[in-house]
C-alpha cells in the first residue's frame, strides 16, 4: 500500500511539473506572439485578396488550403530550421530576415508600380481566369502560400528571439504554439472577413426586424470597400514590415545610421504634439518612414528581380521568366 501511495505521489509530482511546463510554454508563447504583431497584421491584411474574384462557394476552401499550407510552412519547414539556426548558426538569422524583408518590399513596391504603370498582360490574365478558374485558383493558392512562407519565417524568427526558454524542447513547444495560434487567428479572421457579405445577404433577406435587414444591406454595400481597403492596408503593411526588418538588420550588421536617424526623427515628431499623443504619433512617424524606405528599396529591387534573378530562376526551373 505504501508503494502505491509513493507511486501516486510521484505521478502527482510529474503532473505538477508537466502543468508548470505547459503554463511556461503558454506564457512564453503569449509573450513571443505579441512581438510578432506587425507581421500578423500584414498577414491578415494581405490574405483576403487571394479569394477576390472567385465564387462564394470557393472562398472558404481556398482559405482552408492556404491555412494548411501555412501550418506546413511554420511547423514542418520553418520550426526545425529556426531551432537549428538559433542554436548552431545564429549569425545567419539577420541576413535571412533581411532577405525576407526585401522580398516583402519587392512585393509591395511591385503592386504599386503595376497600379501606376499597368502592363499589357492584364487582359490576357483576365481571359485566362475566365477560361480556367481552376488553374487560376491553383496559382492564387501557390502565390499565397509562397507569401505566407516569408511572413511565417519572419513570425517564427521574431518569436524565437523573444523566447526565454531553458532548453531546446521548450523552445520547440513554444514556437509550435505560436505558429498554430497565429495561423488560427489570421485565417479565422480572414474567413470571417471574406464571408461577411454572405452574412449581410442572409440578414438582408431573413432578419426578423427592419434594423437587422438594414444592417445586412449595409454589410453587403460596405464589403467591396472593406476588401479594397484591406488590399491597400496589406500593401502598406508589406512595405512597413519589410522596411523595418531591413533597417533593423542593417543596425545589427553595423550600418545603423539610417535606423538611428529615423528613430531620432520619429522621436522629434512625436514630442512635437500633446503629451497624451506622443507614443501614437512617434509610432506612426516611425512606421511611415519604414514604409517609405521599404517602397524605395522595393522599387530598386524590381529591375534586379525581373532582369537578373527571374531569368536565373527560370533557367534552373525550365520556366520562362
Amino acid at each position: 500500500m505504501s508503494g502505491l501511495l509513493a507511486l501516486l505521489d510521484d505521478v502527482a509530482g510529474i503532473a505538477k511539473v508537466a502543468a508548470a511546463s505547459v503554463d511556461d510554454v503558454m506564457a512564453a508563447a503569449g509573450k513571443a506572439g505579441a512581438k510578432t504583431a506587425g507581421v500578423i497584421i500584414d498577414d491578415a491584411a494581405v490574405t483576403p485578396k487571394y479569394v477576390q474574384g472567385f465564387a462564394p462557394a470557393r472562398e472558404l476552401p481556398i482559405i482552408w488550403r492556404i491555412a494548411r499550407g501555412s501550418i506546413f510552412n511554420k511547423i514542418i519547414l520553418l520550426l526545425p530550421v529556426a531551432l537549428l539556426l538559433a542554436n548552431f548558426a545564429p549569425w545567419l538569422i539577420t541576413p535571412l530576415l533581411m532577405i525576407g524583408g526585401s522580398y516583402l518590399c519587392f512585393e509591395g513596391a511591385e503592386k504599386i508600380f503595376h497600379v501606376l504603370f499597368p502592363h499589357g498582360s492584364t487582359e490576357i490574365n483576365k481571359d485566362m481566369s475566365v477560361r480556367d478558374p481552376g488553374h487560376l485558383e491553383e496559382q492564387k493558392v501557390k502565390g499565397a502560400i509562397k507569401t505566407d512562407f516569408i511572413l511565417s519565417a519572419e513570425i517564427m524568427t521574431i518569436a524565437l528571439a523573444a523566447i526565454e526558454a531553458p532548453n531546446l524542447w521548450m523552445q520547440a513547444a513554444t514556437l509550435a504554439v505560436v505558429g498554430i495560434g497565429v495561423t488560427v487567428a489570421v485565417y479565422g479572421s480572414v474567413a470571417l472577413i471574406v464571408k461577411m457579405d454572405d452574412v449581410g445577404l442572409y440578414l438582408a433577406r431573413n432578419a426578423p426586424t427592419p434594423v437587422g435587414r438594414g444592417l445586412g444591406r449595409g454589410l453587403v454595400r460596405a464589403m467591396p470597400t472593406v476588401m479594397k481597403t484591406l488590399s491597400i492596408v496589406g500593401t502598406a503593411a508589406m512595405l512597413w514590415v519589410g522596411g523595418s526588418i531591413v533597417i533593423h538588420g542593417m543596425e545589427v550588421l553595423g550600418f545603423g545610421w539610417l535606423g538611428h536617424h529615423s528613430h531620432d526623427w520619429a522621436y522629434a515628431i512625436g514630442h512635437s504634439v500633446s503629451e497624451q499623443w506622443v507614443g501614437a504619433v512617434e509610432w506612426i512617424a516611425k512606421a511611415t518612414m519604414d514604409g517609405i524606405f521599404g517602397l524605395i528599396w522595393g522599387l530598386a529591387l524590381i529591375p534586379i528581380a525581373t532582369k537578373v534573378i527571374g531569368p536565373i530562376v527560370g533557367a534552373f526551373s525550365g520556366k520562362s521568366a
